[in-house]
């Protein structure tokens, strides 16, 4: 086998390997992602494992392993710079960074959103709460850059004009936002007896009450809606995936303000998997319907949602 065989190989392992850490860590992105169409789906994928395998330096493996604080920023630092090299490079022994900068390279995902994503990663090393500027910050860094990210493999192949990727650019921001506000919201409790963080300005877990709970919510919501009215100028090939994942957050929110502010910080609100299929199907019977192309086939797509929700 030649080198450039053997470059091949290489890079069709390092994106199966992206592709089980998404089956692995996180069913709703899994199911999501099995709506879009190929090669957008592996891209998609390497950018998730990428993301992945940071907070797993901060927040997972790395500190399970015992590393001290200073060999976990090490790690992260480390994954840095060689998820840069590699995407200018094009080579990286590390699978999953090599796999996203596949991604990176072909869609063009550039050092102005790898930066922002590794300094909030950096972030929750170094803070423990934040004003309303360093939590937009830590926003934009960590979740709507990787809706940036994503909104560059869904329009490979099908161009925009400047003022149409400012509005898909927009519309990844604030569903990213909302992501990552109803992951903190869920996770309240957890984070700050767990990691000693608090990720809302002016929100402590000693004096959270209901009225706090329905202006966070609100502004969560605020944030759906204004990512809802994007999703359909999306391509066709991935709107449908976009328009599932962001109906289970919007369900996970929905839950939330369900339940009062104290309980909330007593037990972890879910959305339970057979809601998950229910909810990815309406949201794929809906977008092919309005399309009206049918190109994805219904059977091996519920299917495969259907043994993934057992």
């Amino acid at each position: 086998m030649d080198n450039q065989a053997q470059a091949g190989l290489y890079a069709s392992v390092a994106q199966e390997a992206a592709a089980v850490v998404i089956r692995r860590y996180s069913t709703s992105f899994s199911l999501a992602t099995r709506l879009l169409e190929r090669p957008v789906r592996r891209h998609v994928e390497n950018i998730y494992a990428l993301v992945r395998i940071a907070d797993e330096c901060v927040d997972g493996a790395c500190a399970g392993a015992g590393s001290s604080p200073e060999a976990i920023r090490s790690c992260l630092d480390k994954l840095e710079q060689e998820t840069l090299d590699a995407v200018a490079g094009c080579y990286s022994s590390n699978l999953v960074v090599h796999a996203f900068s596949i991604t990176a390279r072909q869609v063009g995902i550039g050092a102005e959103l790898i930066r922002p994503f590794f300094a909030s990663m950096r972030a929750d090393l170094e803070q423990t709460g934040h004003t309303r500027d360093s939590f937009e910050a830590y926003i934009y860094g960590s979740a709507e850059v990787v809706g940036l990210m994503c909104v560059r493999a869904f329009l490979l192949g099908s161009p925009v004009d400047a003022e149409h990727m400012a509005r898909l650019d927009g519309g990844a921001r604030h569903l990213g936002a909302a992501f990552q506000k109803v992951n903190f919201l869920r996770d309240l409790s957890d984070d700050y007896q767990d990691l000693g963080r608090s990720y809302f300005p002016d929100v402590t877990v000693d004096e959270f009450s209901d009225a706090q709970k329905d202006a966070l919510l609100a502004d969560i919501e605020a944030d759906l809606a204004a990512a809802a009215a994007v999703i359909p100028e999306l391509p066709a090939g991935s709107r449908t995936a976009v328009a599932a994942v962001h109906a289970l957050f919007a369900e996970l929110a929905r839950r939330l303000r369900a339940v009062p502010a104290r309980e909330l910080l007593a037990r972890r609100v879910r959305v339970p998997d057979a809601v998950k299929l229910r909810l990815v199907a309406a949201a794929w019977y809906s977008q092919q319907g309005r399309s009206g192309a049918w190109k994805l086939r219904p059977v091996p797509v519920l299917a495969a949602l259907h043994r993934s929700s057992r």
